[in-house]
């Protein structure tokens, strides 16, 4: 009988042991994510917005850890391939590892980052990523993604909507934002990304009259078309 006792309270302590292990863990899988990005100088602010949305999103610690642990790794693999090319910050180490975890590999990753000019480095990696999401082998996603680097600014920024509508399949997806990798306008570079030669915002809905006198006005809220 005393050995049965003693068994269920054994049994009692190594539960409520688990329960405690299945939260304080979380949180030091958090800390030494931090610490290892620290360590490797991956900038701590790309995981710290990660977490924080997480936890505003309701999300629980035990999949923010994993979530961040995955994030450091990628962005540790992203800053290995920038290492050493110049003019390069956060917003490009972040869409090298949306990249990276879209399916890239480094050496794709790095023949581009080495081919693109550094004030468009960031726009040609997102595209990059795009072309993959959309279903193009890296490898020829790359080969498109240079040959609209040489036919200028433009072409690059449209190559994700204008190879969605070549391939019949869905519409592109959205620009990874280049802060957390989140996604920021559609058909455009990442919100925190200027444009080459461009301002830094993408032009407001709304421009010039379509006939004389007719008064600019910004998309309809009502019903019926213009």
């Amino acid at each position: 009988m005393r050995i049965v006792i003693a068994a269920v309270a054994l049994f009692v302590v190594a539960g409520a042991g688990l329960a405690v292990a299945q939260v304080q863990p979380a949180q030091e899988r958090i800390n030494t994510a931090l610490a290892r990005a620290r360590q490797v100088g991956v900038p701590v602010a790309l995981l710290e917005a990660k977490i924080a949305e997480g936890k505003a999103k309701g999300v629980s610690l035990d999949r923010i850890a994993a979530a961040v642990t995955r994030r450091e790794a990628t962005l540790e693999r992203a800053s290995q391939v920038l290492k050493g090319l110049q003019g390069t910050g956060d917003a490009e180490l972040a869409v090298a590892a949306d990249a990276i975890e879209s399916g890239v590999s480094e050496k794709v990753l790095k023949a581009i980052c080495e081919t693109a000019p550094r004030d468009r480095r960031a726009v040609a990696i997102a595209a990059l990523t795009q072309l993959v999401q959309l279903g193009h082998v890296p490898e020829a996603a790359l080969a498109r993604v240079e040959a609209a680097l040489k036919r200028g600014p433009e072409a690059l920024l449209n190559l994700p909507a204008e190879a969605g509508r070549r391939g019949g399949g869905p519409s592109a997806p959205q620009l990874p934002d280049a802060a957390n990798g989140r996604g920021g306008a559609s058909g455009g570079p990442p919100a925190s990304v200027p444009a080459p030669g461009g301002a830094t915002q993408p032009t407001r809905p709304g421009g010039a009259p379509t006939s004389p006198g007719q008064p600019t006005t910004g998309p309809s809220t009502g019903r019926g078309g213009a």
